[in-house]
C-alpha cells in the first residue's frame, strides 16, 4: 500500500463558492433524491440500478422491522419495489455486490476496484493478527470452500468464542466474517441474515479482480461516493458520515480539494446555515431546475405534492445537523436506545412531503397476522395533514406501497386520539 498522506498536486482555482436559499437546498434534494415526486423511477430492475447510479452506495442493515434499510431506501423511489429483485442484481446476476464503504453498503460491482482499498487494509491487518493466531481454522475453512464450494457459519459445528467486536463469538463465524472483510470470501447469497461464503474468485470476474487503481485514487472515490450519496453534505458532522475514508480530517480536506480541482464537486453555501457545502458538478442543473422551480411556486418535481417514509439509514438523513437546520426536524434513529430513554421509538422513520419532513411513522410488517401495523404517528408542531392540500391522499397511497411491499392485506393505524381522524381517512382510501 502507498502512503495515504501522499497526495497529489492541484492548481487549477478553486471555483467561487455558490451561495442558494434554504428553500433551494429542500428542494434540490428532493429533486435528487427521486422524492419529488417519490416511487416514480421506472419499476423494477430499471428503477433499482437508477437509484445506485445515482447515490453509488447504499447501506446494508440486516434489522428487519418495516423492511431492510436497503430495501426502504428503494421502496420510497421505486414504483413497486419487489426485494427479491435486488436480491437477484446481488447474488444471481452480481450486477450489485456487499462491502463497505459508510458501513456494510451494497455497491455496483463495476465498483469494486475503487472500493478493494477496504479489502486490501483489513488483509494487512489480519493477516498479522486473527489469520496468523487462527491459522489452522483458517486453512480449514479455505480447504473445505475450495473443495465443497459454498459455506455458511452453520454448516460446521461451533468452535470456542472469541472476542470479536462487540461481543464473544463463535469462532467460525469470525474468521469467514474476517476472511469476508479481506477479500478473500465474499457472500455468495443469504438466506435471511444467514451468510452463505464462497471464493471471490468465483464470484467476480477475473480482470475486476486485478484491477488495482492507485490506494489514492480508491480514497478520493470513496470520499466522492459520501458526496454522491448525500447530494449536499458539508465538511463535518457525524464521524461515521466519513467512516473509511481516510486516516483523518486533514487528509480529507487535502483530498476534498483535489475533488474540488478535479471539477467532480462544487463548494455552494445555504443562506443562513453555518459552513460551505458541496454539490457533485453533474448534478448542477438539478440546482438550477429547483431555483426555478421555487422562484416559480411551482410544486416538487412540477407534480403533485406525494409521501415516502425514509429508511433510517437513507442517504438523505445521514446529516442530522443538516435536518435540523436546514428542515427544522430533530432525528435519531432510536434503535440503539435503551427503551426508557426513547422519545419516538424503536424503529421510527421520517415522513417526507413534497420537499419537507413533516412528521414520524414507526411501521411494522407481521407477515403472519397480514397486517402492516402502525405503532406510532407523530407530525411536526407546525404541520397539519388536514389543513396541507393532498396530504392525506398522499400519505394512503405511502401507507399502501408499504402495505404492497410488505406482502401484508391491511394497515393498522394506532387507536389514539391523534392518529383516529387520519385513520378514519385512511380506511376510506386503502381499507
Amino acid at each position: 500500500m502507498t502512503d495515504p498522506e501522499a497526495t497529489v498536486a492541484y492548481h487549477r482555482p478553486v471555483p467561487p463558492t455558490l451561495t442558494i436559499a434554504p428553500a433551494t437546498a429542500r428542494r434540490f434534494l428532493a429533486l435528487r433524491h427521486f422524492l419529488a415526486p417519490p416511487r416514480s423511477l421506472p419499476a423494477g430492475r430499471e428503477g433499482i440500478l437508477a437509484v445506485f447510479e445515482r447515490f453509488g452506495s447504499i447501506q446494508f442493515d440486516p434489522l428487519e422491522v418495516a423492511g431492510r434499510n436497503h430495501d426502504l431506501v428503494l421502496l420510497a423511489r421505486v414504483p413497486d419495489y419487489r426485494r427479491e429483485v435486488t436480491d437477484a442484481l446481488l447474488y444471481d446476476e452480481r450486477v450489485l455486490y456487499e462491502t463497505y464503504n459508510k458501513g456494510l453498503s451494497l455497491v455496483p460491482t463495476a465498483d469494486l476496484p475503487w472500493f478493494r482499498i477496504t479489502w486490501d487494509l483489513n488483509r494487512a491487518a489480519k493477516d498479522s493478527g486473527v489469520f496468523d493466531e487462527h491459522a489452522p481454522l483458517v486453512r480449514e475453512l479455505l480447504e473445505r470452500i475450495r473443495a465443497d464450494g459454498h459455506l455458511s457459519s452453520t454448516d460446521i459445528a461451533p468452535r470456542a468464542a472469541i472476542d470479536w467486536y462487540w461481543r464473544p463469538t463463535n469462532q467460525v463465524r469470525a474468521i469467514l466474517e474476517a476472511l469476508a472483510q479481506s477479500g478473500i470470501l465474499g457472500i455468495a447469497r443469504r438466506e435471511g441474515n444467514r451468510r452463505i461464503y464462497d471464493l471471490v474468485e468465483r464470484l467476480f470476474p477475473a480482470d475486476l479482480l486485478a484491477e488495482r487503481p492507485p490506494e489514492l485514487e480508491q480514497r478520493r472515490f470513496k470520499l466522492l461516493s459520501r458526496y454522491r450519496a448525500h447530494g449536499l453534505l458539508g465538511t463535518g458532522g457525524q464521524a461515521e458520515v466519513w467512516l473509511g475514508t481516510g486516516p483523518g480530517g486533514e487528509f480529507r480536506r487535502q483530498l476534498r480539494a483535489e475533488l474540488i480541482e478535479a471539477g467532480e464537486i462544487v463548494p455552494v453555501a445555504v443562506d443562513g446555515l453555518r459552513g460551505e457545502r458541496h454539490v457533485v458538478t453533474a448534478e448542477l442543473p438539478l440546482l438550477e431546475r429547483a431555483e426555478r422551480e421555487v422562484a416559480a411556486g411551482d410544486p416538487p418535481g412540477g407534480a403533485a405534492p406525494e409521501a415516502a417514509f425514509l429508511a433510517p439509514l437513507d442517504p438523505l438523513v445521514w446529516d442530522r445537523g443538516l435536518l435540523r437546520t436546514l428542515y427544522g426536524f430533530d432525528y435519531l434513529w432510536e434503535v440503539y436506545v435503551p427503551a426508557h430513554k426513547r422519545r419516538w421509538g424503536y424503529y421510527v422513520l421520517p415522513l417526507h412531503f413534497g420537499d419537507r419532513l413533516v412528521g414520524r411513522i414507526e411501521p411494522r410488517i407481521d407477515r403472519k397476522a397480514g397486517v402492516l401495523q402502525v405503532l406510532g404517528l407523530w407530525w411536526e408542531d407546525a404541520f397539519d395533514p388536514f389543513a396541507t392540500d393532498g396530504f392525506v391522499e398522499a400519505f394512503a397511497a405511502a401507507l399502501d406501497a408499504h402495505r404492497r411491499f410488505g406482502g401484508v392485506d391491511r394497515v393498522r393505524l394506532p387507536r389514539t386520539a391523534r392518529a383516529r381522524a387520519i385513520a378514519a381517512e385512511v380506511r376510506k382510501r386503502i381499507g
